[in-house]
């Protein structure tokens, strides 16, 4: 019998919380690439006056960069502190301080004005910036993956991962406006600090929202079961999460770390260096190039949720292999498109990428969330997804711009991200699949026999409860 943490939600009450997981990570994605953005447009310009326009693109995509070193560190300060004191306490802090991190990016001075503190402090809100998200992720994911209805936990799970491209789509939405109704000088002076400075309105809206749900039924069984424990114990204290992820789940951690390989490469060169080889290399104006990805973006957040579905019928595994199969084998044909200058066929370029990159981000958050146990998945989920990030996300466009600069060709680009798609298959591939597994009843390593046969039932496996 299920237990009462795993009765599935009431639809309003799942839709209350799915919109609470979906509007704090669009607001924390917009604050991320909105930075992303800025840093292909004009941070090279404002902050790094003095380097050659593309080493001055390079300087600022390191400060990009930086942000995602962070993420590792903001994986395990959140993840440890969500595993022990819920998921909805942190995911409020995590909003606080990525709205204030970036609110205060729109008020910096430039380096005309203070000089080296300019980028020195640009550097330390991106920090901060990184921080937040690496806490993030896991955290939003869980809230809707504990809460949600496990025979659909792929489409519900999907939703707070279609906060990427709508945060995507609002950053590039308002820079997009702003550079079509600011001349250029305008928008290098003043005009780029106004999709800052919104960051704080945008984060009083999502903070209304998200203290308004309840934390995980879940997380809240597995609480006074291990307290439960510990009492029986006299005192004594359990593990820290970390420890127990190390211990018990370090492949699933390096599955985890493989498998966003290809996901979060692909989508860096897409989404933002495609703003710097687009406008450098095929010609393509900075507002063409920023309407292309406005499109594909709202296409991305659309087959999003039908993929995570799709993955509840077929499973995650053969979803994710898809696209990172799909990813690999369009890099060719997607630079080629960009490179013929023509709106329309940019649009295509990056819509198809997009789509393809779908296929791996959808079945994700429940990929992720069902390969750990709940004492232990707050911190198994972010550590997997963000010292990945670190590899994959944070170089990306430094790689890629990097290449650009020594070939001149999109060809070693497009090597790099097909390398990428195939670690992620052999990641993929060796994983077991875990869609039938309940995230309320026992540990993941323990699965219907029917998929990995009488041994995934040893009283050991058993013994592992949440």
């Amino acid at each position: 019998m299920a237990s009462a943490a795993s009765a599935p939600p009431t639809p309003n009450n799942l839709k209350r919380i799915v919109a609470a997981s979906l509007i704090g990570t669009t607001i924390e994605w917009y604050d991320f690439f909105l930075y992303g953005s800025a840093a292909a447009l004009v941070f090279n310009k404002l902050f790094f006056p003095d380097s050659d326009p593309l080493v001055g693109t390079l300087l600022s995509f390191l400060t990009y960069a930086v942000g995602f070193a962070a993420r590792p560190l903001g994986a395990l300060v959140f993840g440890h502190y969500g595993d022990r004191l819920g998921r909805k306490k942190l995911l409020v802090l995590s909003l606080l301080l990525m709205g204030g991190a970036t609110f205060a990016i729109g008020l910096l001075p430039t380096h005309a004005t203070v000089g080296t503190a300019a980028p020195v402090l640009l550097t330390v809100l991106r920090l901060v910036q990184g921080f937040a998200l690496g806490g993030e992720w896991g955290g939003a994911v869980l809230l809707v993956s504990e809460h949600g209805d496990a025979r659909r936990r792929g489409f519900w799970a999907s939703w707070p991962q279609t906060g990427a491209p709508a945060g995507q789509l609002l950053a590039t939405g308002v820079l997009s406006l702003l550079t079509a109704v600011l001349p250029d000088a305008a928008f290098g002076s003043w005009g780029w600090r106004i999709p800052f400075l919104l960051s704080g309105v945008l984060v009083v809206v999502g903070l209304w929202i998200r203290l308004s749900v309840d934390e995980s039924p879940v997380f809240k069984e597995a609480l006074a079961q291990a307290e439960a424990r510990k009492a029986a114990r006299d005192g004594a204290a359990e593990k820290l999460p970390i420890v127990s992820v190390l211990r018990h789940h370090w492949r699933d951690v390096l599955v985890a770390m493989g498998a966003r390989m290809a996901e979060n490469i692909s989508y860096y060169v897409i989404t933002a260096f495609i703003l710097v080889y687009a406008t450098t290399s095929a010609g393509v104006s900075k507002q063409t190039a920023l309407n292309s990805v406005l499109i594909a973006s709202a296409v991305h957040f659309a087959v999003i949720p039908a993929w995570g579905a799709l993955s509840d019928r077929v499973g995650r595994r053969p979803v994710y292999l898809l696209g990172a199969v799909g990813v690999g084998a369009w890099m060719f044909p997607f630079f080629s498109l960009v490179d013929t200058g023509g709106f329309g066929n940019l649009v295509l370029a990056v819509t198809v990428g997009l789509v393809l990159h779908g296929a791996m981000y959808a079945p994700q958050a429940a990929f992720f969330s069902e390969m750990f146990a709940t004492r232990m998945r707050y911190s198994g989920a972010s550590i997997g997804a963000q010292f990945a990030s670190v590899a994959a996300g944070a170089p990306a466009p430094l790689i890629a711009t990097a290449l650009l600069a020594d070939y001149g060709t999109s060809t070693p680009i497009a090597l790099y991200v097909i390398a990428a798609a195939v670690l992620t298959v052999v990641a993929v591939g060796v994983a077991q699949e875990t869609r039938h597994r309940d995230l309320a009843d026992v540990e993941p390593a323990t699965v219907p026999a029917a998929e990995t046969g009488p041994a995934a039932h040893s009283p050991a496996a058993d013994a592992r409860t949440v």
